[in-house]
């Protein structure tokens, strides 16, 4: 299967995933709004899907995945086996034990981790409190769920793990339903949420482990032993986990930070929500295929099919995210509109995120190029290096924010999770090139500028359009008419810019019929 194939593979399933978040979070916006029973479910929610992304994204895609490559080249399948077992006896013992604190530590970690602002508030601080414990065990469900998952995209398996985050939205969707046809209060309903998250996390567990056993392969529990292979994942992989969910650090900071003022927490949860599409489908899908493909051709020794492999990646995440990074900045307004603006989503609300949205959508192409750019360091069993870059940006993510909250309030935080994205590109690609592991090749940087042309004269096209269609896409239109005209303008605009990038040469149907016929080399 070709590079773009398996991308797509990946992407498809995750674009499941995120149109069924789109629609769970239009009946979120319309059952809480931005209202204090948002703010509780978000920030509750938000420590458990903090870990979810650490390791389901992080961690152990870049630390599982090359040592077990590295079992099946060297001891075959049964070997592979023999260590998924052993890591599984450790993770399970030390995510029951962590889970077990964390839990017993929930009020401390609402007060000075979580939302440290609703301490003064008792009400919305119980209930984030009793909310997080609830939740919180999804953390052990995820992380069992991200090993498996890691076992599976190295078989070659990729679509049962790409598809089971569908199964949380699933199970929020019904909540929702079910509070909505009782007439539920807004507090009931965020009780109806939490369960629905824990529920998901054990039911997205168990399809996972049902690919397993589909592609031949089970696992038992044995007794946690500290191998030597188990000791070389926990290094590879605590500095992974810590590198892997910067997004989500910088969003756990920025959370903190917002809980001073009511509405902020859930206002950036809705902008989180729309940029997360491409972010997934995109970044995601590269991530996830990348890391296998380049630990395969250097344990090989295929360097120059790593390093092509390498760029052909960057190029594919360039031409799919600089149109979408355009199209979230000039279409924010239309976009949070039409998406959530109904019941308890005011007009107000509608500017508040639609600005955040905007400047998410500045940073969109450097949080996907993050995806693209650590595997070339994970491959190679370096976890610490992005880990120091990590740092960097958290710094200055938490530098820009307390400094930009006071005056931009949610859109400083904004501004300054993008801005630590892009540092943490720079600074991953500048390493890459530096140590040699990065090829150079000019016609990847005139590529990049023609679709930067592109997407610009997409942009433009945009403007005139959305504005020749405002009376469709207006607030008093009706909903058919606003989905209508979105839709049409995502269409043209996808058109335009597909057509446009073709023909300046930013893309060409040979490089992409290379891809999608590459065989892996053997």
């Amino acid at each position: 299967m070709g590079l773009v194939k398996k991308f797509m593979t990946v992407g498809g399933a995750t674009l499941g995933s995120r149109v069924f978040g789109f629609a769970r979070e239009t009946l979120m916006a319309a059952a809480l709004g931005t209202g204090p029973m948002a703010d509780v479910f978000y920030a509750a929610f938000r420590f458990p899907n903090l870990f979810r992304r650490l390791f389901a994204e992080g961690a152990f895609n870049a630390a599982f995945v090359p040592l077990f490559a590295k079992e099946i080249e060297a001891n075959g399948v049964d070997g592979a086996k023999r260590f998924s077992e052993e890591v599984f006896g450790v993770l399970f013992s030390v995510l029951l034990l962590i889970t077990i604190v964390m839990e017993l530590s929930m009020p401390l970690l609402v007060r000075w981790v979580i939302a440290p602002g609703f301490s003064d508030d008792p009400e919305k601080f119980s209930l984030t409190v009793r909310l997080a414990v609830v939740m919180f065990p999804y953390l052990m469900c995820m992380s069992l769920t991200a090993m498996l998952s890691g076992m599976l995209n190295s078989l070659h398996h990729f679509f049962a793990a790409a598809i089971a985050p569908v199964f949380l939205n699933v199970m929020m969707i019904g909540a929702l339903f079910w509070a909505l046809y009782n007439g539920a209060d807004p507090a009931l309903t965020a009780w109806y949420l939490s369960w629905s998250v824990l529920g998901a996390g054990l039911l997205q567990m168990a399809v996972v482990y049902a690919g397993v056993r589909h592609a031949g392969m089970s696992i038992a529990f044995k007794f946690p032993r500290f191998t030597p292979n188990v000791k070389r994942l926990l290094v590879l992989a605590v500095p992974a986990a810590v590198t892997g969910g910067i997004t989500q650090i910088n969003q756990l900071i920025g959370q903190a930070i917002a809980s001073g003022k009511e509405g902020a927490i859930a206002a950036l949860q809705y902008a989180d929500r729309i940029y997360q599409l491409p972010l997934g489908v995109v970044g995601v899908a590269v991530g996830v295929v990348l890391l296998p493909e380049l630990a395969r051709a250097l344990k090989s020794g295929h360097m120059k099919e790593a390093g092509n492999i390498q760029n052909r990646s960057m190029e594919f995440v360039l031409f799919l995210t600089l149109p979408a990074a355009a199209a979230l900045w000039v279409l924010s307004d239309e976009i949070i509109r039409v998406l959530y603006e109904r019941g308890a989503f005011s007009q107000e609300n509608t500017t508040v995120v639609a600005a955040i949205l905007a400047i998410y959508g500045i940073g969109l192409p450097g949080f996907v190029m993050i995806k693209a750019l650590q595997p070339g360091f994970y491959a190679r069993e370096d976890t610490r290096t992005p880990m120091r870059f990590t740092g960097v940006s958290v710094v200055i993510n938490s530098a820009l924010a307390i400094s930009l909250f006071p005056i931009l309030a949610e859109r400083g935080i904004a501004v300054a999770e993008a801005a630590a994205g892009w540092v943490n590109t720079i600074l991953l690609f500048a390493t890459l090139h530096r140590r040699g592991h990065l090829t150079w090749e000019w016609a990847l940087v005139t590529r990049t500028l023609r679709l930067i042309v592109a997407a610009t004269i997409m942009a433009v096209m945009l403007v005139y359009l959305s504005d020749y269609w405002s009376t469709w896409l207006a607030p008093e239109a009706s909903l058919l008419h606003q989905v209508t005209a979105l839709g049409g303008l995502v269409a043209v605009a996808m058109v335009v810019y597909f057509v446009i990038a073709f023909a300046i040469g930013g893309a060409d149907l040979s490089m992409l019929r290379r891809n999608l016929k590459r065989k892996p080399r053997v």
